[in-house]
């Protein structure tokens, strides 16, 4: 993603991957061509981009319910494996602000130019972002 002069890059938050999604969608339809949605942590581990759902039988880790990180090999990487599972979210002990899985994961960046930030930032905010 370059920003080129008279352009400005914006960065979003979101708790819900479906807003976040929904954001991206809105941006794009208002004309803002580069628009992006990531997963972000704070562990320098590759996610899952699956969905965990334990309710379905789709969930094969705690730290995959709240790390995104059940692609991790068990028997490769079980020094990783343990220290996320070491993690107070996944205790659910989680602290306020803490960063758990669900509190503000996920990443939407775009590039404006200068005079549409304001109703970038609009239909940003009115997704439930934080820039």
């Amino acid at each position: 993603m370059k920003v080129e002069e008279g352009e400005q890059a914006l960065l979003a938050y979101f708790s819900s991957s479906n807003s976040a999604h929904e954001a991206v969608l809105a941006l794009r339809r208002a004309g803002f061509r580069t628009a992006q949605l990531d997963r972000v942590g704070r562990f320098g581990v590759r996610f899952n981009d699956r969905y965990n759902n334990p309710l379905a039988n789709q969930a094969n880790t705690i730290t995959g319910l709240t790390l995104y990180s059940a692609d991790i090999n068990p028997q490769v990487k079980t020094d990783t494996r343990a220290l996320l599972g070491a993690d107070p979210s996944v205790s659910g002990v989680g602290l306020t602000n803490y960063g758990v899985a669900g509190n503000e994961g996920f990443l939407v960046t775009v590039v404006v130019p200068q005079q549409r930030v304001e109703e970038a930032n609009k239909i940003i905010t009115q997704y439930g972002g934080r820039l």
